[in-house]
């Protein structure tokens, strides 16, 4: 890569900015002033910005972020902070959410920049399962487990969604399992049984659990295990 791409990237500047940099004397390459963008970096450099190293980017990168409310699962949005403000990461903007959550929802995000591993996720011919808390307005009438056990018809819909597993925590709490992932869709479920959702957090995503050590806004790198068994969801 370019030294002047490199820096552009992890600088989050723009090439001509970049180019501007290297003819201050700033960037250092193993310890060697470096002035030219063209210079041809190579994964054993050691590139340093005004003394501070700048980690070259190794292979694709994965990450679980207990996401807060109030923040949108995009790299950008004009009128809500995003979920990229917690990620201290280099080029952190070039990371998307492999499955969104609502601006109120909360819970396990998964960020990379992997776009097949994440594909993986997203595709409904995965059918990769998700697991909520559910926190519901109005007390269950007791016939909800195989209503959503038999698919429920969403306002308009043409198809029932598929077969969702329900277990009742409480009077007002369920954790729900579905492996769709259609606009709204837990929310929409409950409002076409009579019920209302007061809050939602997301516990699960195929076989990747939300870390508990994790406070919402804190997040962790995928561990290798987390990472292939997206490889082997069905």
């Amino acid at each position: 890569m370019r030294l002047d791409k490199f820096l552009s990237q992890q600088l989050e500047i723009s090439r001509a900015i970049a180019g501007r940099e290297l003819r201050a004397r700033r960037v250092t390459v193993d310890g060697e002033m470096v002035r030219d963008g063209a210079f041809k970096l190579l994964p054993e450099h050691q590139v340093e910005y005004d003394g501070n190293v700048l980690q070259q980017q190794s292979g694709p990168r994965y990450f679980m972020l207990n996401k807060p409310e109030g923040y949108v699962c995009s790299t950008d949005d004009p009128d809500h902070p995003t979920v990229i403000f917690f990620l201290q990461e280099p080029a952190a903007w070039k990371l998307h959410a492999a499955g969104r959550l609502d601006i109120d929802t909360t819970g396990l995000v998964l960020m990379t920049d992997d776009g097949q591993w994440s594909h993986r996720i997203t595709s409904p011919r995965h059918h990769c399962e998700k697991t909520y808390l559910v926190t519901l307005t109005s007390a269950l009438s007791g016939d909800e487990e195989a209503k959503f056990a038999a698919g429920i018809q969403l306002h308009g819909e043409k198809n029932q969604t598929k077969p969702a597993r329900l277990e009742v925590v409480s009077e007002l709490q369920v954790r729900l399992t579905i492996s769709e992932g259609r606009y709204h869709q837990v929310k929409r479920m409950f409002a076409a049984v009579g019920n209302h959702v007061a809050a939602l957090h997301r516990e699960r995503i195929g076989d990747i659990m939300l870390d508990e050590t994790l406070a919402p806004g804190e997040y962790r790198a995928l561990t290798g295990e987390e990472i292939a068994s997206v490889g082997l969801a069905r």
